[in-house]
């Protein structure tokens, strides 16, 4: 299992807050863009995976409404975020 809950606490205590900030945005978009670079590794393998790839396309989805909304209101945050985890747009 790639996403267990000392992964996630390592990711949340160093975007976040704290171990237990979960629901920040910055945590949420890096939870998000582990989970994102999880699945594209999956497809390269597993090209014929269709539900992957909706879940894939989904997610990103998700990443960038939680990007827009950080951009929307607080937009060095978003600059920092962007720059620390290799997000392009």
């Amino acid at each position: 299992m790639y996403l267990t809950p000392e992964v996630k606490s390592n990711l949340f205590k160093k975007h976040g807050e704290n171990a237990k900030d979960s629901g920040n945005a910055e945590s949420q978009i890096a939870l998000f863009t582990l989970r994102i670079n999880h699945l594209t590794e999956h497809l390269k393998k597993n090209r014929k995976d269709f539900n992957t790839e909706r879940a894939l396309v989904n997610m990103v989805g998700k990443r960038r409404s939680q990007l827009d909304y950080l951009k929307n209101t607080q937009i060095s945050k978003y600059r920092e975020v962007i720059k620390k985890l290799g997000i392009r747009k």
